[in-house]
């Protein structure tokens, strides 16, 4: 098994043959870091990411977490 996920795989989990609609879509559900390979144009994701968005989590544990910010007052 591959660490990155198959064109074949993406196609059964996009319902898309084009790469850009692909990524659209995967990001859509939730698969952020899906990007285009810069040598051809394919769709990268990774297995690892797509087993843990499964699986019910937001971010990798590896990941930095983006602190909250505060809103403004209305004054």
């Amino acid at each position: 098994m591959s660490a990155i996920m198959s064109e074949e795989e993406l196609q059964q989990i996009t319902g898309y043959k084009r790469p850009q609609d692909r990524v659209d879509e995967l990001h859509r559900q939730g698969f952020y870091r899906a990007r285009r390979a810069p040598s051809d144009g394919s769709v990268i994701l990774e297995r690892a990411h797509y087993d843990a968005v499964c699986a019910g989590a937001s971010k990798p544990a590896n990941e930095p977490r983006l602190r909250p910010r505060l809103a403004r007052a209305a004054r």
